[in-house]
């Protein structure tokens, strides 16, 4: 089969997983009386993503190839999504908060590294093949959001999305991509007979890149920006459907299939990431950041201004310029840390960036998006929502201009070596 599709296949599978219940796990808890948890539970993503991208991009890149480790991990988030769901199950809307948390942060704990290490796949089986991964790697990365729309729309138009069968469809497929990756390319690893030192035995080496300013730089940035990725996956969906409480709103369309009109963002992906090589030719990683950084006021603005009534075209525009914030950011951040770093360190450096972002950054904005809607949140439970999304715009806006005038590369991410 041509490497391409396989590999297009593999990040079908990869978003997919996630797909089933990243942006609908919230309908789920309030469901079951856990609302003030939400924050927690989008925190614990990335909680883990803190230290288990980068463990195991170290552990790739020196001990157990990428795409068998890759395989290895799903298939432990696989079973332990499969007891989150088992122990759902069985009590209802009586579940302890502590047991259903704990199997949910086995599974993710194990989940969040495949994002770092099925990239690491892609990029070392494309420069083994003689390819180019800035012009090669947007159209495969394509399908991983088309895998993740799939099971959105799924578990949706199946009802899933209020219950905990979205877990058994994640789990299922988490098994699947075990079975998969051994069919994909061997990545190999990095065996040095040389005598090394303790940072490079442990593949620390890759911390070495903050004594680079400019990577010092865009790892932060990359780190607070992260800070707005969690906030519309734990809130957006539960936000919409609050209006079922209004008359005038109940009856449309978004508030019946909140998930579906959210998909509109994971469609707008599909086409943003297939622009990513010629924007990060044409104007460099610092503007395409920049791009995402302002995209991201937008989202957060119009989410703020819009209802799914008369407004709900503002709705849909914030949809769609979703896919530049996520993409612009995440997807050209990767390819920048992909050229930017030594090929030895190429896991160990897209789990740092992973640390930095669904790391330290999400875990970050998932608390303090929890703060603000708690703060914002009256006593009979009903939220200001649109004082939430603006605060979250004024944090995004800040954030951008900073980037603006702090980072400065000297050369464009194709030749940044």
């Amino acid at each position: 089969m041509n490497l391409k599709i396989r590999l297009s296949v593999m990040n079908f599978l990869e978003f997919a997983v996630w797909g089933a219940y990243l942006t609908c796990m919230g309908i789920y808890l309030g469901n079951i009386g856990m609302s003030d948890h939400i924050g927690i539970f989008f925190a614990m993503q990335g909680i883990v993503s803190i230290f288990m991208p980068a463990i195991m991009g170290i552990i790739a890149d020196r001990f157990i190839p990428a795409q068998r480790l890759l395989g290895y991990c799903h298939l432990l988030a696989g079973l332990f999504m499969f007891a989150a769901a088992w122990y759902g199950n069985e009590t209802g809307t009586n579940a302890n908060f502590g047991i259903l948390f704990t199997f949910y942060s086995l599974s993710v704990a194990f989940y969040m590294p495949t994002l770092a290490l099925s990239n690491s796949v892609a990029y070392s089986s494309l420069s083994q093949a003689g390819l180019d991964t800035v012009k090669d790697f947007p159209p495969i990365r394509v399908f991983g959001t088309v895998g993740f729309i799939c099971t959105m729309w799924f578990v949706d138009i199946m009802g899933y999305k209020s219950n905990q069968t979205q877990f058994i469809v994640s789990g299922l497929l988490s098994i699947i991509l075990f079975l998969y990756t051994f069919t994909l390319p061997n990545c190999g690893i990095k065996k040095n007979q040389d005598k090394t030192s303790i940072a490079d035995a442990f593949g620390l080496k890759a911390f070495s890149l903050f004594k680079q300013k400019k990577m010092a730089i865009f790892f932060i940035f990359s780190m607070m920006l992260g800070v707005s990725l969690q906030i519309t996956n734990g809130f957006a969906t539960p936000f919409i459907e609050s209006f079922k409480t209004i008359h005038e709103y109940a009856g449309t369309f978004g508030v019946k299939y909140p998930v579906i009109l959210y998909s509109i963002s994971q469609f707008s992906e599909t086409l943003c990431i297939l622009m990513i090589p010629f924007f990060m030719k044409k104007f460099g990683i610092k503007n395409v950041m920049l791009i995402a950084m302002f995209a991201w006021v937008l989202r957060f603005g119009l989410l703020g201004t819009g209802n799914p009534g008369s407004g709900v075209w503002m709705f849909i525009a914030s949809m769609i310029i979703y896919g530049v914030a996520f993409d612009f950011f995440n997807i050209s951040g990767s390819l920048f840390v992909d050229k930017a770093t030594d090929p030895s360190l190429r896991s160990s450096a897209q789990g740092l960036f992973m640390l930095m972002t669904n790391g330290i950054g999400a875990t970050v904005g998932a608390f303090a998006a929890q703060a603000v809607v708690t703060n914002h949140t009256a006593a009979n439970g009903v939220t200001d929502w649109q004082s939430c999304w603006f605060t979250f715009a004024g944090y995004a806006m800040v954030v951008g201009i900073s980037f603006a005038l702090m980072f400065r590369p000297k050369a464009p991410v194709a030749e940044d070596k």
